[in-house]
């Protein structure tokens, strides 16, 4: 299973502020770390991600009049991030290459226990760490679908319709995404152990 239960706050979650309160819908701002949570694997750099959000809000703020009351607030809301992310890579490039494809099926498996000495608690936060570094190791689209299915937890159909894509598209492409970040781990965790483990006396 991959981490869930706040451990994604390895990713540096709260750090975007709104300036002057820009959205007043309570309901919206519920959602504010885990917008910046995506903005990160997006961007991969703090500034942007907070200049993303803050842009996402004030977008939503324009918008949500026309939302109707039965609407997924947080998906409408992942979309607008990620539509304003887009709208600004096409500025910066004139043909953006957003996608990179790759790899095939599997899954990084570090759940977290509870009533763990503390050198176990200690081993497991590094662990964590690696996995989100990893994370950020990916390919965009890899990095991308690994957060909203495992960490923010939409359904396929939700990140089909955020994507553009067939729920098919989604499903294989997950698959592809679990695959390969289980072989970075399968080279990072090992090679990180043994640079961990104390050299033997003479």
């Amino acid at each position: 299973m991959f981490l869930k239960d706040g451990e994604m706050s390895e990713f540096p979650v709260g750090a975007a502020t709104l300036e002057g309160g820009a959205m007043h819908n309570t309901a919206a701002l519920r959602y504010l770390d885990e917008l910046f949570r995506y903005a990160m694997v997006l961007t991969r750099n703090q500034t942007d991600a907070e200049d993303l959000v803050q842009e996402t809000y004030v977008r939503g703020l324009k918008a949500i009049g026309s939302l109707q009351p039965d609407s997924n607030l947080k998906s409408w809301l992942f979309t607008i991030l990620r539509n304003t992310w887009l709208n600004q890579l096409r500025q910066v490039r004139a043909a953006p290459r957003i996608i990179e494809l790759d790899t095939d099926e599997g899954t990084a498996d570090l759940a977290v226990a509870t009533s763990k000495g503390p050198h176990a608690l200690y081993v497991e936060a590094l662990e964590r760490d690696l996995v989100r570094q990893a994370i950020l190791r990916l390919p965009l689209e890899f990095r991308e679908i690994i957060l909203l299915r495992e960490y923010e937890e939409l359904s396929y159909q939700e990140i089909a319709k955020l994507l553009d894509c067939p729920a098919g598209t989604v499903i294989s492409r997950l698959a592809r995404a679990r695959s390969k970040l289980r072989a970075l781990l399968l080279n990072i965790l090992p090679a990180h152990a043994h640079a961990q483990r104390p050299e033997a006396s003479e």
